[in-house]
């Protein structure tokens, strides 16, 4: 039986990378958000 998350980088940037965050008006947020609390890290 396969396990549930097969990590693949490529996939991840594509779904939850920063360009993705900034396409729609609710990633545009979560990214000024997690920019507001001072994340090093604002998306993937």
């Amino acid at each position: 039986m396969s396990r549930t998350y097969q990590p693949k980088k490529k996939k991840r940037a594509k779904k939850h990378g920063f360009l993705m965050r900034a396409k729609t008006p609710g990633g545009r947020k979560a990214v000024s958000r997690r920019r507001r609390v001072g994340r090093k890290r604002l998306s993937v």
